[in-house]
Formats: structure tokens, C-alpha cells, sequence
């Protein structure tokens, strides 16, 4: 007796729905953000920005690869899952305003909570 497909299916698309939603994990969605203004102190650039009511800060180290003093504007923000990205804190991608946005990451930063 022949079993139905849906027996040898099923586990290939639950496997196939676990890899989209591990790749989904790896980085957030896209929130749009305006950078406010920037300012460099002590070799860590600066960034005051503001979404939606919510305003915080980006920081890098100057000179690391990803770090950009960004001009003001607006731009798209992705947070990174926990343990990933180059600062100890909770990491940022930050991409340009655009509508290819998710394929120009132009920098990666710590966000610092307002307090």
C-alpha cells in the first residue's frame, strides 16, 4: 500500500520553514530611523537619533570597518540578534533610504538606549 505524499513532505517543509525562520532571526526588520546629528568624542562617533517618539543613540569606534559618521537624514535600522555584530551591546545595521536598502548595509553600530 502507498503511503501519501504529504508523509514524505511534511518533515521537508517543516525543515525548509525552520531555515527561513533561522535566516529571519539573523536579522531584524527594517525600522525606519532619521538621524538627527553626529558628533565625534574621544575616537567614537556619535549618532542622536529618533524614531518615530522613541530617541536614542548609535556609537561606533572610529576607524572600525562599518563605522560611519552618517550625515543627517533618514535611513533603515535593523537590530541584531543577541551575541551578534562586533560591539558588546546591542548591535545595528544601518542601511541606506532606499528601496534595495536590505543590499546596502552601510555601517553597524551599538545602540544606546535613551535613559
Amino acid at each position: 500500500m502507498r503511503k501519501p505524499a504529504i508523509f514524505f513532505l511534511a518533515p521537508l517543509l517543516l525543515a525548509a520553514s525552520a531555515a527561513v525562520a533561522q535566516l529571519g532571526q539573523e536579522q531584524g526588520e527594517l525600522q525606519k530611523i532619521t538621524v538627527k546629528s553626529r558628533e565625534v568624542s574621544n575616537g567614537v562617533v556619535i549618532l542622536a537619533v529618533q524614531q518615530g517618539k522613541n530617541s536614542f543613540e548609535l556609537q561606533c569606534n572610529k576607524g572600525l570597518r562599518g563605522c560611519t559618521g552618517l550625515e543627517p537624514g533618514d535611513y533603515f535600522m535593523a537590530r541584531l540578534p543577541k551575541s551578534h555584530g562586533i560591539y558588546d551591546c546591542m548591535n545595528v545595521d544601518i542601511y541606506r533610504n532606499s528601496t534595495d536598502s536590505a543590499d546596502d548595509k552601510i555601517g553597524e553600530y551599538c545602540l544606546v538606549e535613551a535613559k
